[in-house]
């Protein structure tokens, strides 16, 4: 089968599934932004699956509801994840919930809510702007664009404990950058 043929082929299985597919993920996942990252994610790897000749995707539909169900909750974990770089933490290490309640809660987006979500971003990005690349790097490819960890560091060609520990000390610098922005929010 030629490259053409084969991007002709996948081309009318997510025609054909796209549909379907979007109303399975609209339904497990309340914000459209993320039904639809979803649905993204799940048609490119199905792409990256059928470029590999030597593994076939045998029953087409199975296959990309299993990956959509595992895309869904894998972006739940990582929903929770990216809470912790923006959200404070006490002396016991433990989470502080109103913090990232206010930023990440998107049912009724108020004007203030809006603007502290705003004003966390840019902290966040002046935070980062002061990191080492490697660390900077390490941080934004896991915790903003979602990669998962070992795909991270295959792109970024180091070990990934490598990964880990940058990624690690990223995380430490940020904390200590943006607390005093946490403690005016939370206590202001």
């Amino acid at each position: 089968m030629s490259k053409q043929e084969e991007n002709e082929d996948v081309g009318k299985l997510i025609e054909k599934y796209r549909p379907r597919l979007k109303s399975f993920i609209s339904k497990r996942v309340p914000n459209k932004e993320d039904a639809e990252d979803i649905l993204q994610d799940v048609f490119y790897q199905l792409i990256k699956t059928v470029e590999d000749t030597l593994n076939p995707i045998e029953q087409v539909a199975a296959w990309l509801y299993r990956v959509a169900r595992n895309t869904i909750i894998n972006k739940g974990k990582k929903k929770k994840e990216e809470e912790l770089p923006v959200s404070g933490y006490d002396e016991d290490g433990s989470i502080l919930k109103e913090f990232s309640e206010v930023l990440f809660n998107d049912d009724n987006p108020t004007p203030e809510t809006e603007y502290l979500r705003s004003l966390v971003w840019q902290e966040l990005e002046t935070a980062l702007s002061k990191l080492p690349l490697e660390q900077r790097e390490a941080f934004e490819l896991t915790e903003l664009d979602g990669l998962p960890v070992k795909e991270v560091a295959k792109i970024m060609n180091i070990p990934v404990n490598t990964l880990l520990s940058r990624k690690h000390y990223a995380v430490k610098h940020l904390r200590k950058q943006l607390e005093k922005l946490y403690n005016d929010i939370l206590y202001s």
